[in-house]
């Protein structure tokens, strides 16, 4: 193999572990020519396996990539094509190693100023949600299906009003999603609301897909519903105590999924609704 040819290799290799891509299967054929070009001994070359294996790519901190990662979302093109979303990409937050990943809809007003998801009104009610299961928000991770803020046209200014995500910005923003899922490697997903349980590709209403593990690249997904109708549904009835029930019940599958010691106290949150 020629010096260009190496050089042209190792490009090829890099480009594919910025997108999270950790392993590729490579034939007989193109396993033999590179050990051939790098002249590897036949005693080597004997104790290789006779099907298609994984080759390793070069390794990257989980950090470094969704840094990388960030920065492509940040310039998406696709996004920009569009016209209907705003300027400003709100990536993620949180542990990169976490086992625990939440996924929401869009920014709101509050993330694209902070340019942090849910730090408003509806992520102060998750923070309480992530801080019920006896963690804290930087010890799980936290990101949204769309990077940017869908824009309401309509001859005024935006101000504070919101919208869900089209499915074209999703879709535009959806090899971001996806690339973190495979970096992060959670152990459970938990898709806040309709709008991201569809951008999974998960298709029905939150009451029919709730309470039950779903999947996502072959990562369980509970849905769940999302904090701003948890706090409608506060103002609706003055307490909203019968969906909170039913999160509480989500988040204590989650928990048992992932191990989490679940106290008497954590399992008789909202029972006296049941009655």
């Amino acid at each position: 193999m020629s010096e260009a040819a190496l050089q042209l290799l190792t490009q090829y290799l890099h480009e594919q572990a910025d997108h999270g891509i950790s392993h590729l299967n490579l034939s007989d054929s193109a396993r033999a020519f590179i050990f051939k070009s790098n002249k590897v001994v036949a005693s080597q070359r004997n104790q290789i396996p006779a099907q298609p294996s994984a080759v390793a790519l070069p390794k990257e901190s989980k950090e470094v990539l969704l840094d990388r990662l960030r920065n492509e979302a940040a310039n998406c093109p696709r996004c920009k094509a569009l016209g209907t979303l705003r300027s400003e990409m709100v990536f993620a937050v949180g542990n990169p190693s976490a086992n625990i990943m939440f996924i929401g809809e869009a920014p709101g007003a509050e993330e694209e100023k902070l340019r942090e998801p849910f730090v408003g009104p509806a992520g102060q009610t998750l923070t309480k949600i992530i801080q019920a299961m006896g963690l804290k928000r930087s010890d799980v991770y936290i990101s949204n299906i769309c990077k940017y803020r869908p824009a309401i046209d309509d001859g005024r200014q935006q101000g504070s009003k919101n919208r869900p995500p089209s499915a074209s910005e999703m879709e535009a923003c959806l090899p971001y999603i996806t690339t973190e899922i495979k970096i992060i490697e959670p152990k459970i997903i938990v898709a806040l609301g309709s709008t991201a349980s569809s951008g999974l590709g998960l298709e029905g209403s939150v009451g029919k897909l709730r309470g039950q593990f779903k999947e996502f690249q072959k990562i369980p997904v509970m849905v769940t519903y999302h904090p701003s109708y948890l706090l409608r549904r506060e103002q609706e009835d003055g307490g909203g105590v019968a969906e909170k029930r039913l999160v509480w019940e989500d988040m204590l599958k989650v928990m048992e999924h992932v191990g989490l010691p679940i106290s008497e106290k954590q399992r008789g949150y909202f029972s006296k609704a049941r009655g």
